[in-house]
């Protein structure tokens, strides 16, 4: 995965810096997924977490170097303070957001490095983003630094401005909402292949037996437009309205939707991608989480802010 700063940065590297800055950015270079990785989960937006690390920068070069001893830690502290900020303006915005709201998509092929930010990384899974987003700011910051990063609660408190214990309270009320949510933990790439081809099978025999015969019980279709696309305006749950959901996209857009389908990775698990076609122009970033061997979520990705990334 390459990620571009404009013109001040270029594949994970300062461009335009002073000789006597070089070894400082190399430096700051060594931080940088991780803290790209904190600044994604924060915002789920890509743009977002690179423009808070892009900022980190330029507050350490013009910072003396020896006032700073951990830089690490001072830098999660400057990159989590300016997620905050967007995290508290983004939260009155979502309140107006037309449909549910799901994080950017990270989206690679099948065959492509995903890249050191979303690698190996659990919490990245889709299932587990949308729980994350659907808790208040300071939460999900407390909960993100400590669980994900292991970054101490005072350090966290520092940054939101509240007190150690306080800080605690956040993290503990966000690990209690992700466990009562129990997203779908992530299964090995074989089986969720095995459960696509079995779920695209049934989705092209347009039949709502063999379709609900694929899915959990507990499925839900989450559907993130902003209002400028179409999918599901709101979530669909249950077996037999999302057969019925899905039987009636066939009927409206035509069999060839299921035969555009091309395989990728979509933070890390197995997804979709829909390029369009002449009955759904609209692009869409398609993927699923497997619960008991069956889609027990299906998250389609259709707003085109969202998608300024996906290697088409």
């Amino acid at each position: 995965m390459i990620v571009t700063f404009g013109v001040a940065w270029r594949c994970g590297r300062i461009l335009g810096v002073s000789a006597s800055n070089a070894a400082l950015a190399a430096e700051f270079d060594q931080h940088r997924s991780r803290l790209i990785g904190i600044g994604y989960r924060l915002t789920g937006r890509l743009a977002d977490a690179e423009d808070a690390v892009q900022d980190a920068w330029l507050r350490l070069a013009s910072t003396d170097r020896e006032d700073i001893r951990d830089l690490g830690g001072w830098l999660t502290t400057v990159v989590s303070r300016l997620c905050l900020d967007r995290m508290r303006s983004a939260a009155v915005r979502r309140e107006q957001y037309v449909g549910p709201w799901l994080p950017e998509p990270l989206v690679s092929s099948l065959d492509q490095d995903p890249g050191d930010i979303v690698a190996g990384q659990d919490d990245l899974r889709m299932a587990a983003l949308r729980v994350l987003h659907e808790l208040p700011p300071d939460q999900r910051l407390a909960f993100v630094l400590h669980d994900g990063f292991d970054v101490p609660f005072a350090e966290i408190a520092e940054v939101l401005g509240c007190s150690v214990a306080a800080a605690r309270q956040h993290a503990s009320r966000a690990r209690r909402v992700m466990a009562d949510a129990e997203p779908p933990p992530r299964v090995p790439l074989p089986e969720q292949q095995k459960v696509l081809e079995e779920f695209l099978a049934a989705v092209a025999s347009k039949d709502i037996g063999a379709i609900t015969r694929v899915l959990h019980p507990t499925v839900t279709v989450y559907g993130d437009s902003g209002g400028k696309a179409r999918t599901a305006r709101r979530p669909v749950a249950g077996i037999d309205k999302v057969a019925r959901f899905i039987v009636g996209l066939l009927a409206k857009y035509g069999d060839g939707l299921v035969g555009e389908f091309r395989p990728v990775l979509v933070n890390g698990d197995l997804g979709m991608l829909f390029p369009g076609t002449d009955t759904l122009p609209e692009p869409h970033v398609f993927t699923l989480a497997v619960r008991d061997g069956r889609p027990a979520a299906i998250f389609d990705i259709v707003n085109p802010d969202k998608l300024t990334r996906v290697p088409w």
